[in-house]
């Protein structure tokens, strides 16, 4: 018996062709191939009968199975008969258990690859798709509010409480952070510029004005949308993946009401008073870069903020701020309300959320700025 497999051909009959399989037949050991039996049907005549036996065969695995599933192939090709009540009975059963189960063709797809415009013009539609789907959400979200305003909006109140809870006090240490390092980089970046002209003392005015008008509104809405739109997201999506949202439709509670309404009014009512303390803390950051000026003192720099600041600046601010919260809100609830039914589909929609609120703060920032400008305040 030789160690690799072996096909030797015998023809009792006709039309009749014997496979004698010898040798070890295991993968990793060199085996016939397919060929060997082609050329040998070919050159045998018309051959309606292909018989196998196997009183030579070694030990064999599933080397020996596939060959024997590329003759079953080739002999269904060519209307050829396969006798195989000379294999092993362990290969016989694999055999007809392949047999029984058809292939299934669609298995793997091919992979279509589109073109440039293609992939620009499906961009195109899932923009416009989600616009859509972002008006329409903030449409179902203001009748809610009107609702709430009616004072028939069903919510809880204890979610109410929580949610302010957790978008106030908790959120004091990285708003405090952020910007009170905001007020110095300002403080310092101003410092250097001014003092080219001799004017260090309006680094309060700097200061002061960037942070109250513009800068504390938009550092608290980036720090909430990371912080509080992405947990929004992924708290209602895993509501979506565990049917909750389902449950509360089936019991003919408004998931807009219920879910969304508290969280929009908690981040609403919160923002602006997280915004004047961003302003408190870059003022103070502002205030101590002026240590290390030598022509200006801490008075200086407190009176001159107090004449370069005024009330529409303070106001504009805390507009914006609650401005952001609405849109840090709605987009977290939103991506969370459009979860899929995956695990993998919470994190897709905490990230979405994220993006889509800072988008959404940058593009009303320029409104606002904008609209500003043109009213001359």
């Amino acid at each position: 018996m030789s160690d690799s497999g072996e096909l030797l051909f015998e023809q009792p009959s006709k039309d009749t062709l014997q496979v004698n399989l010898s040798g070890s037949w295991k993968l990793g050991e060199p085996l016939p191939s397919m060929d060997e039996v082609r050329q040998k049907v070919e050159s045998s005549g018309v051959i309606r009968q292909i018989s196998l036996k196997a009183e030579k065969l070694g030990e064999w695995d599933s080397g020996l199975l596939t060959f024997l599933r590329k003759l079953w192939k080739f002999c269904s090709s060519s209307d050829i008969a396969l006798d195989k009540s000379g294999l092993p009975a362990g290969a016989q059963q694999i055999l007809e258990l392949a047999a029984a189960v058809p292939e299934k063709k669609d298995a793997r797809k091919d992979e279509d690859r589109s073109t440039f415009f293609a992939d620009v013009g499906n961009q195109v539609v899932a923009f416009i798709s989600s616009a859509s789907d972002f008006l329409e959400f903030i449409g179902e979200a203001a009748v809610a509010f009107i609702r709430f305003l009616r004072g028939k909006a069903y919510y809880r109140r204890t979610d109410l409480w929580l949610i302010i809870e957790s978008c106030s006090g908790q959120a004091l240490p990285i708003v405090t952070l952020i910007s009170f390092l905001v007020g110095m980089i300002l403080a310092l970046i101003g410092a250097i510029q001014l003092a080219l002209f001799g004017a260090e003392l309006y680094v309060a005015n700097l200061v002061g004005i960037s942070m109250v008008r513009l800068m504390a509104a938009i550092m608290t809405g980036i720090v909430m949308a990371g912080r509080t739109g992405g947990a929004f997201a992924a708290q209602l999506g895993t509501m979506q993946v565990n049917q909750e949202i389902d449950a509360l439709k089936t019991l003919g509670l408004s998931p807009i009401e219920f879910l969304v309404l508290p969280r929009m009014l908690a981040l609403a009512l919160m923002m602006p008073l997280l915004s004047i303390y961003a302003n408190v803390m870059g003022i103070l950051g502002g205030a101590v870069v002026t240590f290390t000026l030598p022509d200006i003192n801490i008075v200086q720099y407190f009176e001159q903020l107090i004449e370069a600041v005024g009330i529409w600046d303070l106001w504009i601010g805390l507009f914006s701020s609650a401005i952001f919260g609405v849109i840090v809100a709605v987009s977290g609830c939103m991506r969370g309300m459009q979860c899929g039914r995956s695990a993998s589909a919470v994190g897709d929609a905490a990230t979405s959320a994220v993006v889509t609120a800072i988008v959404g703060i940058i593009i009303n920032t320029a409104i606002i700025t904008i609209m500003t400008k043109v009213l001359g305040i």
